[in-house]
């Protein structure tokens, strides 16, 4: 086989894997798309063997992260305190249905900034499903405050999105130097969002809610779960600053609390363990190898060839059309294989710092478009239909084409305008 063909075919597979990740055809589950992709491209010789695992190896942090949320995630709902923070909620609501959203948007933003996007949707999502069934208002807009704050206060620190060590690897920036090179972005990607949202559910949240529901006390179960979630931000922001990987510390204390919650309740952890969603997993241990594939086809040094050009010319017009050009690439192929493809082409392209901060954006928060842009959506979506919602993509892109474009040129022009 020619190179040229074996580049289209790879491009073939990849870009028909990602399809079928983003449109679930026949229903199946996202991951037997990101799979067959990755088995078909190495059982045709395109991608090496060893190249495949050593792909999914790259992954493992990610691995441990989620597994580590999902745990906490899960025994927390069984715990009861997503009952427990939903009854407080529309209480302190007080029969608004405007309130609650301003609510639960708050909540969400402080759960990005300092447990990850992640943790929103897989630990938030279900306590607001909670809340808006107390409430008796329509869940939908309150859900999908949950889905586009995860990716919209993702940039605030750096541990609030795993893609942001994807990006910069070993050159992550200070602490300091990140909230001065990102604070006016992350303030205005959050507050246009929260504008643009509002307005576009405003029927929906003009009617009135129920309040005044009973306040379930919190278990001793619940206590010990919830004293494991603020444990577990103290750590990821101790471990961010000391510039170390995210996932094992995630796991273990998210294995830690489940262990102590089942041991003082005398529980089996099977429950547990079948209400986590590991089907994610194995999806995005597909994603790795789809872009490791596109490594090889010799995309990604056309595209550092092309930035280096661009930033040689005018570094703030290259990080404009990077970061717009990363943040619609996200959502047609999953903003963490894009944060992947970004990286790699930045190491080879030597870009400036300030391109580099706007492709982290058009990476985070360019996936709140549509219903499978991040890694965080697609959690957000698998814990929804847990529990009986359902959303399609043009559901999800009638919000996104409202919400995004607005927030992704009001951050990505604060931060070309800071140089």
């Amino acid at each position: 086989m020619t190179p040229f063909l074996s580049h289209l075919l790879t491009w073939t597979i990849a870009g028909a894997a990602t399809a079928g990740v983003i449109t679930r055809p026949f229903r199946w589950p996202e991951a037997v798309w990101a799979l067959g992709g990755a088995f078909l491209l190495v059982g045709l010789g395109l991608l090496p063997l060893a190249d495949g695992l050593r792909a999914v190896g790259k992954g493992t942090d990610v691995y441990l992260f989620l597994v580590g949320m999902m745990l906490l995630s899960e025994t927390a709902r069984r715990e009861g305190l997503f009952d427990v923070a939903a009854a407080r909620a529309v209480n302190l609501a007080g029969g608004s249905s405007g309130r609650l959203f301003l609510l639960i948007y708050g909540v969400g933003t402080l759960v990005t900034v300092f447990l990850s996007n992640d943790a929103t949707a897989v630990v938030l999502t279900p306590a607001v499903y909670a809340a808006a069934r107390h409430a008796k208002a329509d869940p939908l807009p309150h859900l999908f405050a949950c889905a586009l704050i995860a990716n919209a206060a993702s940039f605030v620190l750096p541990i609030s999105n795993p893609a942001n060590l994807v990006l910069y690897g070993d050159h992550l920036p200070p602490l300091i130097d990140w909230l001065k090179r990102f604070a006016p972005p992350s303030l205005l990607a959050v507050g246009v969002t929260f504008a643009a949202l509002r307005w576009a559910e405003r029927r929906s949240l003009s009617g009135a809610c129920a309040s005044g529901v009973e306040q379930p006390r919190l278990s001793a179960g619940g206590w010990s779960v919830l004293v494991g979630i603020g444990v577990t931000a103290g750590a990821l922001l101790t471990v961010s600053a000391l510039g170390r990987p995210l996932g094992l510390a995630t796991f273990i204390l998210g294995a830690l609390t489940t262990f102590a919650v089942l041991v003082r309740g005398r529980s089996s952890p099977w429950p547990i363990l079948r209400g986590v969603s590991w089907g994610v997993l194995p999806l995005v241990a597909g994603l790795f190898v789809l872009v490791e594939a596109l490594g090889h086809s010799g995309v990604i040094a056309a595209l550092a060839d092309a930035l280096r050009h661009a930033a040689a010319v005018s570094p703030t017009g290259a990080g404009a059309w990077a970061g717009g050009l990363v943040a619609v690439s996200g959502n047609l192929m999953n903003n963490l294989p894009a944060g992947l493809v970004a990286s790699a082409t930045l190491n080879q392209a030597h870009a400036p710092g300030v391109v580099v901060d706007a492709m982290l954006i058009g990476v985070d928060l360019g996936p709140n478009l549509s219903i499978t842009g991040s890694l965080a959506t697609i959690l957000w979506l698998a814990a929804i239909r847990r529990e009986g919602e359902a959303v399609g993509f043009w559901r999800f892109f009638k919000v996104g084409v409202v919400v995004m474009p607005p927030a992704l040129i009001a951050s990505l022009g604060a931060r070309l305008w800071l140089g």
